[in-house]
């Protein structure tokens, strides 16, 4: 073999190593393989260099560069130190030098990564910060015109349903035909500004999402048998029950909310979902049987979610009672007015009949009714 001085292979060696520069774009690790041994005889290092930076470019381990570096270090040191026999200060130079040259380039090549990586994660972080910031502005704007959809209402609404109503206690009580018909034209006029009125609180506020009511129990309780409840519903009410919107979603959500709770303290349970109507009230009664899971936690009375149902059921007129059984078992019952009108709270109170708000906005519970809801019944007034 002949002596590493004469650097015999070192032109063929730095031909291949430049030649496959261009496998360091796909396999990094093989560029930097192939310039080691045109290092032996020092004419390595330009290609070497080149190679390296690729590793730190597209390393994300810190111990794979490292190693690397390490390894170029040790191809280009050992050959040189092994056949000139250098004493220990002129190694600690070389190996020194070495490592300068085969880390700097790698060391290079992270912080080009590095500093890209945390540009990208920065421009996320920008698009994220706007797309919040356009988030709260149009939540700003819902806003604002709800409450500009309130300020319509109160202001508009509530003037405009007394014109109807005053309008036509005049048609009904003047014997005058010119007076009548001029009445007639009032409440026909104000029947009409509350109806462009609702139609233009529409568009402002949005559309508004169909509201789940009594016909939409059936589904509700297929959604709790496959949650692995045992549900039995029982609807003894008379076909066509007048239930004002109010009424018929706040029986959805005794019957959500109960089934609710059944699933999270009482897994696997039979439960008799029951609704009859009688006297004029509405029931809803959600029976459980206690859990056939050991274990399972009993519900808990006067939980946020049933203070939260019984004031929705309060605020239609209605009244909520729970009742936990010795064995086990719990129990919501809620009656609920069945008839068409509306409590006191949500009807707007004349010297005449009482006249529903068609556009009273409220929210219980989480649950919201907007702007948009049934025409007065001004004919009838």
């Amino acid at each position: 073999m002949a002596p590493y001085g004469t650097y015999q292979y070192s032109v063929p060696a730095a031909v291949v190593a430049c030649l496959a520069l261009p496998l360091r774009l796909r396999w990094p690790w093989l560029g930097v393989l192939l310039c080691l041994p045109a290092l032996t005889g020092g004419l390595g290092w330009p290609a070497t260099i080149v190679a390296q930076y690729r590793v730190g470019r597209t390393s994300r381990s810190t111990v794979t560069v490292a190693c690397w570096v390490v390894a170029v270090t040790a191809a280009a040191v050992l050959p040189v130190i092994i056949s000139q026999h250098m004493i220990w200060t002129s190694a600690v130079l070389t190996v020194l030098f070495s490592l300068l040259m085969a880390g700097a380039p790698a060391a290079v090549g992270t912080l080009v990564r590095v500093r890209q990586e945390l540009t990208a994660s920065l421009a996320e972080v920008r698009r994220a910060r706007e797309g919040e910031l356009a988030a709260l502005e149009d939540s700003a704007r819902a806003a604002e015109r709800a409450r500009i959809a309130r300020e319509i209402h109160d202001a508009v609404g509530h003037h405009t349903t007394l014109i109807a109503v005053e309008s036509a206690a005049l048609a009904a009580t003047t014997a005058e035909e010119r007076t009548k018909e001029t009445a007639q034209r009032l409440r026909a006029l104000a029947k009409e500004s509350l109806a462009e009125m609702r139609a233009a609180l529409g568009i402002l506020t949005g559309p508004r999402r169909q509201a789940q009511g009594v016909s939409d129990l059936p589904a509700l309780v297929e959604r709790a048998r496959a949650a692995g409840l045992a549900v039995r519903l029982t609807d003894r009410t008379p076909v066509g029950a007048d239930l004002t919107p109010a009424i018929d979603r706040a029986v959805y959500r005794v019957v959500q909310e109960a089934l609710t709770n059944v699933t999270k303290h009482a897994p696997g349970a039979a439960v008799r979902v029951c609704l009859e109507h009688q006297g004029g009230r509405l029931t809803v009664s959600v029976v459980n049987d206690p859990s056939p899971q050991p274990g399972a936690p009993n519900p808990e009375r006067g939980g946020a979610g049933l203070h939260g149902l019984s004031e929705r059921v309060r605020m239609v007129g209605g009244s909520l009672h729970t009742e936990q059984s010795a064995d086990g078992g719990f129990a919501v019952r809620a009656a609920l007015p069945a008839g068409p009108s509306l409590p006191a709270a949500t009807s707007l109170s004349l010297s005449g009949p009482m006249v529903p708000n068609p556009l009273r906005q409220s929210k219980v519970d989480g649950d919201d009714s907007t702007f948009g809801g049934s025409e007065p019944d001004i004919a009838h007034a």
